[in-house]
């Protein structure tokens, strides 16, 4: 699978490790950066990465900041993205089969690496259900 990924300086040793993880794993992945801990905009990196997945050169996407908040609600101004704060397991597996969530946003600052991993994992081998849940994902557009 092709995967997107950025962070700001708060996400960046969570983004090192997700990218080997993914590579390990034998997935594309695409890192928009940063790769430093020194303080950035964190929409200098989310609209990138959300770009590259509304136009279709990467499959899904991720995104880790602090909170996760700040790049969530930039990549949900792209119109093709459905980018869903997940700090657990349930809550991305949920985004993916109701949702159809094509990002999964990471607060590095609030759970563990090994749980981000594990959310990354769920997000990414979850199908999207369709059915009523697609007629609503229809709906979120403008």
């Amino acid at each position: 699978m092709k995967i997107a990924i950025g962070a700001d300086h708060a996400g960046v040793e969570y983004k090192s490790a997700l990218v080997t993880l993914l590579k390990e794993q034998g997935h594309n992945v695409e890192d928009f950066g940063t790769d430093s801990v020194d303080s950035v905009d964190y929409p200098d990196f989310a609209h990138p990465t959300a770009s590259s997945v509304e136009n279709k050169s990467n499959e899904l996407g991720i995104l880790i900041c602090g909170s996760a908040n700040g790049v969530a609600m930039t990549a949900n101004k792209h119109q093709g993205i459905r980018a869903a704060i997940c700090w657990t397991e349930e809550l991305a597996e949920l985004a993916k089969q109701h949702n159809n969530a094509n990002m999964v946003c990471i607060p590095a600052r609030f759970i563990s690496l090994e749980l981000a991993k594990s959310i990354v994992n769920k997000f990414l081998t979850t199908p999207f259900e369709g059915g009523r849940h697609g007629r609503r994902v229809d709906k979120i557009s403008c």
